[in-house]
């Protein structure tokens, strides 16, 4: 199993800054990708950001130039720094990390979210 802590989440006025923490433990493997989705009331979860194990990173088209999404040097940790916060980024944000196992087998596991809200 591998647990996920979440943190940094909270309330910011538009145009500020946060920044997300997800730290990684339990049984790590070392071929995986971390990332962040979110979900905002009555709308369906989507991608924000992610990065692979080589560091290769990914962004939906709604956050592209205002989202830095980051690892430490051992990967164990992603960190997502939000800028030019918007109202419409207001949301649950979920850390997950998508790992291969020693068998060659994909699992998914998922932080408790935290909260981000942006008021205008």
């Amino acid at each position: 199993q591998v647990q996920l802590v979440e943190s940094g989440g909270g309330l910011v006025q538009s145009g500020g800054s946060l920044r997300l923490s997800c730290a990684a433990s339990g049984n790590i493997f070392r071929i995986y990708e971390m990332g962040w989705e979110r979900q905002a009331p009555g709308k369906q979860r989507e991608l924000v950001a992610t990065i692979t194990d080589s560091g290769v990173t990914n962004y939906a088209d709604s956050v592209k130039g205002r989202f830095i999404i980051s690892g430490d040097n051992g990967m164990n940790t992603a960190y997502l720094q939000m800028n030019s916060l918007k109202s419409e980024d207001t949301a649950v944000y979920y850390c997950k990390r998508k790992q291969m196992s020693s068998v060659g087998r994909w699992y998914d596991y998922w932080g408790q979210g935290t909260q981000v809200t942006v008021s205008s």
